[in-house]
């Protein structure tokens, strides 16, 4: 093959390469394009805290698994309270039988044959009971359910809380990512115009090419972190949005900022109210009195059982239904007590205390740890006040550094460095200053949840479509 041919192919080959490449990255900017046009075109929706509050109290399914639980804790009360009652019982049955060989009557005298006597017997009984000693089985049934049904209760208060320090949160960090991104936005517009001024000194000679360039990367890498921080907003928006039970998609403009507003009480305050509100301290409590009522269900294997008892039997031998034709009533009291059982009585009773033990165990970890809670949260959020007045000071310090920088680049005193360093320290600045701001208000509603302020339960919330 001749040089001439070859690097035709090559040529040509080169081509069909480079339309390739260009289709690709063509097919990319469209599809840019199109997730943009997608994005703007998504609803906007008006949001403060309380409507978001009542949006995720109607819609977020951790609200009615409580509801539900609470639900099924009172329905197993009723069920315990009721064996205390009467009980009603009908029976029926109906068989058909006879002698498998001709029968003898004995009469004394000379035996009589008799017939296989093949036949139906059919028998009626209603029967009514109430017990009158039951060893503590249903006392301790009805303790164990109605701890049951308290801490379920509780449970409710409990999600109610916790959805509130969800939503909360939920709202403050997308807060915290659109002031973030408002930051990297600034950012990469002060950088843009100090790029401008660098060149307009390079085209007239005053400074190197070296300066253009490294305020060249200095943009570019403000402009990767403005990416980063404008799809940290899209992901903490599509957060909150399924907090509250709306589409993904949902562009959302909140009402709210982030503002510093001081908390008066102390340490001392906020663990004595945990002790007296927390809702898991209550829950451990009843955990103990559940415990204690199965104790005494376990128990209840070694003592008698005592019941009174009234029935109504209707029965025959013959061959018609209902067997109404003969008939008999009884009036007692039944009493029964289990001799022996293969140690299983035994067994539960010491399972049963060994659950009593555990529980009581859980509820001393759970002050322990509830303590822990609350003076974590509470040293979290006053350090991270004593932090918003010293960033504060340093935001000032830095807008200043960054202001005499820049003059100085420009009377050509001062070096492209300082005005990047100086750059760079301001938007450090103004970041740790919205961290502190962020951490105190995350820090104070961990607080109000860690030491049990209620959350009042709504009533019935509208949510429009």
């Amino acid at each position: 093959m001749s040089r001439n041919k070859l690097s035709k192919r090559l040529l040509v080959l080169s081509a069909a390469i480079t339309m390739m490449l260009c289709q690709s990255a063509f097919a990319a900017e469209e599809k840019v394009q199109a997730e943009a046009v997608a994005e703007a075109a998504a609803p906007v929706m008006q949001m403060n805290m309380q409507d978001a509050m009542a949006r995720a109290f109607a819609t977020n399914p951790a609200i009615k698994i409580a509801d539900f639980e609470k639900d099924a804790a009172r329905a197993s009360l009723n069920a315990a309270r009721a064996g205390r009652g009467i009980k009603i019982q009908a029976n029926a049955s109906a068989s058909r039988g006879g002698y498998d060989e001709a029968w003898f009557i004995n009469t004394g005298k000379t035996p009589t044959a008799g017939t296989e006597r093949i036949g139906n017997t059919y028998s009626n009984s209603i029967t009514a009971s109430i017990p009158l000693y039951t060893g503590g089985a249903l006392s301790g049934a009805i303790k164990s359910a109605k701890a049951g049904y308290k801490s379920a209760l509780v449970g409710v208060q409990k999600s109610y809380n916790d959805m509130r320090s969800t939503v909360t949160n939920g709202y403050y960090t997308v807060l915290q990512a659109d002031d973030m991104q408002v930051l990297a936005r600034e950012s990469v517009e002060r950088l843009a115009e100090h790029l401008k001024n660098v060149k307009a000194q390079y085209d007239v000679g005053v400074v190197a090419k070296v300066d253009v360039l490294r305020s060249e990367v200095e943009l570019a890498n403000a402009q990767q972190n403005l990416i980063k921080a404008e799809n940290a907003y899209k992901i903490s928006e599509a957060n909150f949005n399924k907090i509250i039970g709306l589409p993904l998609a949902t562009n959302l403009s909140l009402e709210d900022t982030l503002t510093y507003t001081p908390y008066e009480q102390d340490l001392a305050y906020c663990l004595d109210y945990a002790a007296k509100n927390r809702p898991e301290l209550e829950q451990a409590k009843q955990g103990v009195e559940a415990a204690r009522g199965q104790v005494r269900q376990a128990r209840s294997g070694y003592q008698p059982q005592i019941s009174a008892v009234a029935s109504q039997n209707f029965g025959t031998s013959d061959a018609h239904w209902p067997a109404d034709e003969e008939s008999n009533w009884t009036v007692g009291v039944q009493a029964s007590l289990t001799i022996f059982d293969t140690g299983v009585t035994r067994a539960k009773s010491h399972a049963a205390r060994a659950n009593y033990f555990s529980a009581q165990e859980a509820y001393r970890d759970t002050i322990d740890a509830v303590n822990l809670d609350v003076r974590s949260q509470y040293l979290n959020m006053r350090e991270a006040e004593k932090r918003i007045s010293t960033t504060e000071v340093a935001v000032s310090q830095a807008e200043e550094d960054y202001r005499i920088a820049q003059l100085r680049y420009q009377a050509g005193v001062g070096t492209n460095t300082d005005v990047l360093d100086a750059q760079v320290a301001l938007t450090d600045a103004q970041t740790n200053y919205l961290q502190s701001i962020y951490d105190y208000n995350i820090s104070k509603t961990n607080l109000e949840t860690a030491i049990g302020v209620p959350m009042q339960f709504p009533h019935a919330v509208k949510i429009e479509k």
